[in-house]
């Protein structure tokens, strides 16, 4: 309880001042003039005038405050390192006890630094916590953390006076080596080769890591890379020194390349020894040579679908004689030329992304040296795409020359001529050529083919070139389940075959038509082995904190695959079918960095948050970022590793931090919880003042 005096004039003050100063005057004139009783007359006109005045006693009650300390603990991925989870959290505990038992003050933790975050924000994580903190209450701050924070504390964070203080886990001198990518193209060219700049850093003392060469040399270390998941070599680098790696792009979309290096003696964590890029391969020009056998109604079908590209670069030859026909045109009348199969197919063959045999018939314009040159090219990694007509049937086949063991069916030499609706085989409809084609159509038979009712349908085709399928796999199927498309890689190269010459009435929309350019461009892209339209991908993404696995797979059992996190943490999960044939699987993604997506065939990779994120940067503890504001503020800064400090109360204006111990301010803060105001000058004390007063005086003047 604390009291103080206050006055409420029953007057204005001027007027109270005025009149008081009057009455002064005159009293003063009586007194100097020998007048009697003037000191009566001045009792009585100061009671009066203090009566006026009415002064009383406030008396407050008061009811103390607590302080608030505010501990904010760094949870990011960097404290996972080692022993600083346990180092945290033993800490947390010991102030938790240490700092409840001190009267009058209340404890706030805050946890800072999410593990999917790919920076440390702790004086964001304090300004939110001080927002609803009275300001005037606030004891102290202690930061529980590596020190690797990425923010800065903005002015005034915290009143004058009041302490930050640090509590550093891990320990002083620590190693880390870690391999950063300098450089890496966003896009580059398919067919040409890109590089990839990187170094690998070395920081800090301790370990084993200067093996340094016998010269004076610096230390080395072995970087591995893997592109798309398969091994691409490895290389011993010189730490430090920027390096580079080139390899070439050999299809469109993305690659993804992985460089690791190896783990140093003495390092306190290989969570940074990984880094990933990925580059997306974009074709300069597509080229593609389309040779014709023969004139046709499809001919110029093929021609218009290739040329509606912009990207496409087509070289089309129709050949209409052997070269051993004598022809007896004038030669300035004779506007067709002989078929170049020297330039074509000895000197330019590989500069071709894609080769498209269109009803071709073998009638000595190829002789078998350079079709056994096709099928090489085939093996070496090119891409054949073969619409076969009746001729396919005949001795004139190609299947009878040198590119016949490479394909993928066998002509039986029968044709069939009837209509029916091409369909999707089931293998065709896991398949991401034939999968999910618009308003597919239901295989008929007989005559008219007749779909289901209130099913779409496509157009209907009227011939198929009967062949018996020896590898690969059928994607569609014509009249009685008989293969019409059928896909298969041979060696390092994939071909297509087509036992039908007339897809072209899907184009001219006959009969409704059908999806002729979708299946024509997935069919190509597939050949030109485009990563999103393979039978057999793995793919990865974070989005909301959850990581979504994607697996395309010709097969219809469930498949296993193990996560590994940015931290190494190793976890299998199953992927199940899903009614597109598309299997797939959901985790959480609570740790910021590279995600590695492994199935017994396949690797993917995923990044949450940056590829490479600053918390990943340097994993050493260190005291220098937290070290200049919490002087600043006149906290102390130590590390964990020589034992938790002891805490106790100080007064504003005394030291906060000494050696073993940190303070927190005393604020000693109240709230006024009640007042009770007492009159001075009781109203008869003063009547009785003022009347005694004024009889004395009147008394003393009348003798």
């Amino acid at each position: 309880m604390t009291g103080s005096i206050v006055f409420s004039p029953f007057l204005a003050w001027p007027l109270l001042l005025g009149a008081a100063l009057t009455a002064a005057g005159l009293l003063a004139l009586v007194a100097w003039r020998g007048g009697r009783g003037w000191v009566l007359r001045s009792l009585a006109l100061a009671a009066l005038v203090a009566a006026l005045a009415n002064p009383s006693l406030v008396a407050e009650e008061r009811e103390a405050r607590p302080d608030v300390a505010i501990v904010v603990v760094d949870t990011s991925l960097s404290q996972q390192v080692g022993e600083r989870a346990r180092q945290t959290e033993e800490a947390e505990a010991g102030i938790r006890a240490a700092l409840n038992e001190m009267p009058g003050l209340e404890l706030r933790i805050v946890r800072a630094g999410k593990r999917a975050e790919s920076e440390t924000r702790l004086y964001d994580a304090l300004e939110h916590a001080l927002a609803d903190a009275p300001r005037d209450r606030l004891a102290g701050v202690v930061f529980i953390t590596d020190g690797q924070i990425h923010d800065r504390p903005p002015p005034d964070l915290l009143p004058q006076g009041v302490p930050l203080h640090g509590l550093l886990t891990g320990a002083p001198g620590e190693y880390d080596r870690q391999l950063k990518i300098d450089n890496a193209p966003a896009y580059g060219i398919v067919g040409t080769s890109v590089a990839l700049a990187y170094t690998v850093i070395d920081s800090g003392g301790g370990g084993n890591h200067e093996n340094a060469a016998a010269e004076g040399g610096g230390a080395r270390a072995i970087v591995r890379f893997r592109i798309n998941g398969e091994p691409a070599g490895e290389r011993e680098v010189e730490v430090g020194r920027p390096q580079t790696y080139a390899f070439r792009l050999d299809h469109a979309g993305p690659t993804a390349i992985e460089a690791e290096v190896a783990e140093a003696p003495g390092e306190i964590s290989t969570l940074n020894n990984r880094a990933a890029a990925t580059i997306s391969g974009v074709r300069d020009r597509l080229r593609v040579l389309l040779v014709s056998g023969q004139p046709h109604p499809g001919e110029r079908a093929w021609r218009n679908l290739l040329k509606s590209d912009p990207s496409v670069d087509l070289v089309h030859f129709t050949i209409l004689r052997p070269p051993d026909k004598e022809e007896l045109t004038p030669l300035r009348e004779l506007s067709l030329i002989v078929f170049p199969v020297q330039e074509l197919f000895e000197r330019r063959l590989y500069d071709f992304d894609l080769i498209v045999f269109d009803r071709f018939v073998v009638r000595g314009v190829l002789a078998p040296e350079y079709l056994t040159r096709v099928a090489e090219y085939l093996r070496n990694g090119g891409a054949i795409l073969l619409a076969t007509g009746p001729e396919s049937a005949g001795p004139q086949s190609l299947y009878l020359t040198n590119l016949g063991p490479s394909m993928p069916a066998a002509p039986t030499g029968a044709i069939v001529e009837q209509a029916f609706r091409p369909s999707v085989s089931e293998v065709g409809r896991r398949h991401p050529v034939t999968a999910g084609l618009p308003d597919e159509g239901i295989a008929g038979e007989g005559d008219g083919g007749e779909a289901d009712a209130g099913k779409p349908t496509w157009g209907r085709w009227f011939r198929l070139i009967e062949t018996a399928v020896r590898s690969g796999s059928v994607l569609m199927e014509g009249p009685g389940n008989r293969p019409l498309l059928i896909v298969d890689r041979v060696g390092e190269g994939r071909i297509a075959q087509l036992a039908s010459d007339q897809i072209w009435l899907w184009g001219r929309g006959f009969d409704g038509g059908g999806p002729q350019g979708e299946l024509s461009r997935r069919l190509v892209h597939w050949l030109m082995k485009e990563p999103e339209l393979e039978e057999e991908r793995l793919s990865a993404h974070v989005a909301d904190g959850r990581l979504s696995i994607e697996r395309r797979t010709l097969a219809k059992e469930p498949i296993e695959a193990t996560v590994t996190s940015p931290t190494g943490t190793r976890q299998t999960v199953v992927l199940e079918p899903g009614a597109d044939s598309i299997a797939r699987a959901e985790v959480q993604a609570e740790e910021a960095g590279l995600y590695r997506v492994e199935d017994p065939a396949l690797t993917a990779w995923a990044a949450a948050g940056s590829v490479d994120p600053p918390e990943l940067a340097d994993l050493r503890a260190t005291p220098d970022r937290l070290a200049p504001v919490s002087a600043a503020s006149g906290g102390g800064v130590g590390w964990l590793h020589d034992g938790l400090p002891r805490f106790r109360r100080v007064e504003p204006g005394q030291a906060s931090a000494g050696r073993g111990w940190m303070g927190l301010r005393r604020n000693h803060a109240y709230a006024v919880i009640g007042v009770k105001e007492v009159p001075l000058l009781p109203a008869l004390l003063v009547l009785a003042a003022a009347l005694g007063g004024l009889g004395g005086a009147w008394w003393r003047e009348g003798r």
